[in-house]
Parts: structure tokens; sequence; C-alpha cells
């Protein structure tokens, strides 16, 4: 949620944010003019609440003959602060309607969308192999990891079964993330799966990707498509103690999305699912303590990509690719040989305030007094890098070397064909 000190103070800053984004800047202006009518409203409500209040000891000052009168225009006033009231919610709910609205404002990210990220390095070269290389799925199948015609027997398109040796490699994968996790100083969690509206909507996923988001009606419910949203509940109408530093939190859990959108792309494996396992780390923090923490976040991400020794490139996202709640996001892409490309593997976003301001997340400054905190996430493990894992590692006979760091995990050094 918009700052309205930052809307009022620095308009102009947020007409340049919705810009970038690619998004209406003319929601500015409605905001603001709808915030001026808030205000005005709120003034007239609590000068007709003083008055009716000054009234009321009037009355009881009257003497029985001036009562009657008196009890008229005291009736006249009640219904003046009614309608007053009734105005400051309509205008108060007009804010709050504008305010979920507008994205976060964007701190530095390139302009642009989808394409126009900027590349700012490179880790590890590009793999090669003297042989035609397979595919993830291919190399799945054949090695007894990856189960997609039963998963789409049993759960329908863009499902799969991990099986055998594919299982421990991803649960090695996330426990080797988990300890990483634990190292850094993230508090490890298993968050629910399942969470109310007000949690959703707080952290910025009901805008215009809400149908990427599974909705149990019956229940009034959400599928989180990311542990992001329950991590960033956790504090919910709290006032958290940041006196030693930031909080980190990072959550393992099961993920879902529909890939609305997403018809015919990358249909093939489990590079575009519906369901997936990931570890995600959270930081709660000071606002002015939010950019230190972002590339801290990104530090870990570079680790465990090194960790898998897979070649890797990082990216800075511009504007109107950016989630509502972000302010700046740099994402991880690993090299996939058969498709000659980079792919996202992890992800990491300031989101300044926006979400905490949403979900009334506060903490005590040097005065005593409250501020909103900052939050931040970023992605240390999911089911897709088995993609980047399989590929890059494979050998001629079919085999797949496994990567050191995850052998104690996998129980095994190579997986060979069946």
């Amino acid at each position: 949620m918009i700052d309205l000190k930052l809307l009022r103070e620095n308009p102009d800053v947020v007409r340049a944010s919705q810009v970038n984004r690619g998004e209406d800047p003319a929601l500015v202006d409605a905001l603001l003019e709808a915030d001026e009518k808030r205000r005005s409203a709120v003034q007239t409500a609590d000068e007709l609440r003083s008055e009716q209040k000054a009234f009321g000891k009037k009355i009881g000052q009257a003497s029985p003959e001036e009562r009657p009168q008196l009890l008229e225009g005291s009736n006249e006033l009640k219904a003046k602060v009614k309608e007053a009231e009734a105005a400051q919610r309509e205008a108060e709910e007009r804010v709050g309607e504008l305010q979920f609205k507008i994205s976060n404002v964007v701190e530095g990210a390139p302009a642009g969308g989808e394409d126009d990220f900027v590349e700012l390095e490179y880790h590890g070269e590009k793999t090669e192999f003297d042989f035609e290389p397979k595919d993830h799925l291919d190399l799945g199948e054949s090695l007894g990891l990856i189960d997609v015609k039963r998963g789409t027997k049993v759960g329908g398109a863009r499902f799969y079964y991990l099986t055998g040796d594919g299982a421990f490699l991803q649960l090695g994968m996330m426990m080797l993330a988990a300890q990483k996790a634990r190292e850094a100083g993230f508090q490890l969690m298993v968050p629910p799966v399942l969470v109310r509206p007000e949690i959703m909507a707080g952290t910025g996923f009901l805008g215009e990707h809400s149908d990427e988001i599974y909705y149990l009606e019956r229940d009034d419910q959400y599928l989180v498509g990311t542990s992001e949203v329950a991590l960033a509940g956790y504090h919910k109408d709290e006032i958290i103690d940041l006196a030693d530093g930031p909080l980190r939190y990072a959550g393992w859990s099961s993920c879902f999305r529909r890939e609305a959108g997403s018809y015919g792309k990358d249909t093939r494996g489990i590079l575009r699912v519906h369901q997936f396992d990931k570890l995600e780390m959270f930081v709660f923090c000071r606002p002015e303590e939010a950019e230190e923490q972002h590339q801290a976040l990104l530090d870990i991400e570079r680790s465990m990509l090194s960790a898998i020794e897979v070649p890797y490139r990082v990216i800075d996202i511009a504007g109107g690719d950016l989630g509502q709640s972000a302010a700046r996001k740099f994402d991880t892409e690993a090299w996939i040989p058969t498709q000659n490309t980079y792919r996202e593997l992890t992800s990491t976003s300031n989101c300044t305030t926006f979400q905490a301001r949403r979900l009334s997340t506060r903490y005590r400054d040097e005065n005593g007094k409250t501020q909103i905190a900052a939050t931040l996430n970023g992605t240390l493990a999911t089911t897709r890098w088995l993609v980047a894992i399989l590929e890059n590692h494979q050998r001629a006979d079919g085999s797949v070397v496994v990567p050191e760091a995850l052998r104690p995990f996998v129980g095994k050094d190579v997986l060979e064909p069946r």
C-alpha cells in the first residue's frame, strides 16, 4: 500500500513509478483528490462531533423551559453528525480502494517490460557437450526420477510424480537450502499453505495476477503460490522487535499456481507446473536497512546456485515486469542447454513498506514511536531447479552426476539409467 505522506510530498515520484511500470499515472491524481476529500470529511465530522458535545453540555445546564427547543436542535445536529460520519466512511473507502490499485514505488529498476531487464553478472561458462544432450524430461524418465504420464493421469495436465532418486534429489536440494538459510540466521518454518483473503490481499497477490491463484470458494481461502504470503502474514497487526536487527524466516512449503495465460508454454516436463516445493526466505527490517538486506538475500542465492554447480546470470527486472509489491527485483537464471537460453531459478524482491503497511506490521524506533517495517523475500530452492541440475550434469551415456553438495542427501555420486 502506498504511503500517503510520500504521495502528498512527492507525487511526481509516484507518477514516474507508474510510468516506469507501464501503469496509469492518472491514479496518482485520483488518489490525491480522494485523500483531500477524506481529510476534509474527517475535519467536518470532527467539528460537528465537537459541536454536538458542547451542545449536550448546554442542554444539561438549561432550564426546563429552554430544554425542549434545545433538544430539537440537538436532534438536527445529531442527524448532521450521522451524515458527516457516513461521508467520512465513504471517503475513506474511496482512498483505500485507490491505494490498493497503485503498485509499490519503483526504486532503481530499469523501465520497460518483460524483455527490458538489465544483465548484471554472469557466473560459470555455458555448459557444452560433445554429444546431443537430452532434455530434463528424457533424462528424468530414463533415470526413473520423473513420471509425468501418471501425474497427468492422476492430477491432470502439468502435474507429475518425483520418484525414487528424483524425490531424494529434490529433498536433498531443499535440505541444503534449509541448512544454508539457518547458517545465515534464518529461522526455518513450515507455514500454512491455505491463507485467508486479507493475508493474500495484504501481500499484493490479488491484483492483476489474481487469476494465477487457486481459490477455495466454499472455505473462502487461497492456496499459496509462495510461502512469502504466509510468512508476510506471520506478524500481521503486531509491533515486532527489531532492536537486535532484522527478523529472518525461511519457509518450506508446497506451492500452487494455476498458470493462467500460459497455455501452450513450457508444457513439457516440470518447468511450469501447478504444484511444486519451494524454500522461501523472508525478512522484516527497518526501511533504511532494506537495500542492504536485499543484497544479502542475493548473496545467499548465489551461494546456493554455486553449490549445485550450474552456470547462471543475475538480471535486474524492469519496472513493468515487477509484481505489485516489489520496488525492485533481481532474478537469477540458470543456463538450460537444450533450450540454449537462461531460465529463471530464483528471484529476490525488496517490497519496502508496501506489504507491512497493508498488514499493519510495525516496530518501535529509537524514540519509541511505531513505524512501518520493510519486507523482503528471496527464493533459495524450488522444484524447477531439477531442470538445470539434470541438464547441466548429464553425461554421454545418459547418466547424471550428482552435484557434490547434494550427494550426502541423495546417497549417490551418479544417477544411472535404469
